[in-house]
């Protein structure tokens, strides 16, 4: 196990590492200047000072080399110190903190919800099969087929403007009213968690369909063993191997589903920031979200692989 825990680390640094230098290069081969955005130029040579524009291109540092540069840059973000945007002006690490408890509320709840539903949904049938499969079935496409911003303005439609039964927009941290946060990430979550149950649901129930016709389940029915024992001790654990791949898909994936959703419900998020730094040229700002979403993204996969190996063991010396 010591070492498939090295050999996944160092897979992920050297991916974290080519990542942000991936993000850097085509940060400087995108539309527009940073310098030119800052002296309000709007990408127009002619109505820029050149004397102005070079001056501010030599403080930014962006004369520099490109290696150079991102060697600057790595040098501030190994320290935890991601820089200060010259456009907005804001410290990216601080604005990048002050909206991650929104982005991770979200997706955490999302993915905690999509998971206990959907495995309970395909537990329950793969146990009494039938109608209720064939249900599972039909969920499964539609779930799959109706895009995430779709659902979040029906739910805003529906439980917001009709019934006025939840807010519409906008976010309430737990520190200041724990009932309106709650209140609040209803209708975000109930999207992301609508959007993948039924493929959730699907994937549980064909896992549990497989392990309940093997040879070691009719042994343990043949000893007497009860069904809940058979089920939920031997059945679901070797069933969650593949399901425990798809809660790590689902939680990555949220995060891409969060960046529509936290625009459709005006959440301050680390999306819609992204979103607004992209709109701005914010350079920095993107550079250091892309980064934090790169480390997220390299640590789930992380967890999921030694939860995949205390899982199945055979992985442990591949």
């Amino acid at each position: 196990m010591m070492r498939l825990v090295a050999r996944r680390l160092i897979i992920s640094v050297a991916l974290v590492l080519f990542i942000s230098l991936l993000t850097f290069v085509l940060q400087t081969l995108a539309p527009g200047d940073v310098a030119r955005t800052i002296l309000g130029c709007g990408g127009q040579t002619a109505s820029c000072p050149e004397q102005q524009y070079q001056a501010l291109r030599h403080e930014l540092g962006l004369d520099q080399p490109l290696m150079v540069q991102y060697w600057q840059w790595l040098s501030q973000a190994l320290t935890g110190d991601l820089g200060v945007s010259p456009v907005s002006g804001l410290d990216v690490s601080s604005a990048i903190l002050s909206r991650l408890p929104v982005t991770a509320s979200l997706v955490l709840l999302g993915t905690a919800a999509t998971a206990l539903v959907g495995v309970s949904v395909g537990v329950l049938s793969a146990v009494r099969g039938g109608r209720l499969g064939r249900v599972v079935d039909v969920l499964s496409l539609l779930g799959f087929a109706l895009p995430n911003f779709w659902l979040a303005l029906v739910f805003m439609a529906l439980f917001s403007v009709t019934l006025g039964l939840l807010p519409a927009t906008g976010y309430v941290p737990i520190d200041v009213s724990p009932r309106d946060w709650a209140l609040s990430l209803i209708l975000p979550v109930g999207t992301l968690m609508l959007a993948g149950m039924a493929g959730f649901a699907k994937q549980t129930r064909d896992s549990m369909l497989e392990s309940l016709s093997q040879e070691y389940v009719r042994f343990l029915r043949a000893n007497g063993a009860s069904e809940l024992s058979i089920v939920f001790r031997h059945a679901l654990r070797n069933a969650a191997i593949p399901v425990v791949t798809m809660v790590g898909m689902l939680f990555v994936g949220l995060f891409s589903g969060a960046l529509f959703i936290e625009s459709v419900f005006a959440l301050p998020g680390m999306g819609r920031l992204a979103v607004q730094a992209t709109l701005g040229h914010d350079l920095p700002i993107v550079q250091g979200v892309v980064v934090v979403f790169t480390l997220i993204v390299v640590a789930t996969n992380l967890v999921v692989d030694l939860v995949y190996g205390w899982l199945n063991p055979k992985v442990r010396v591949t």
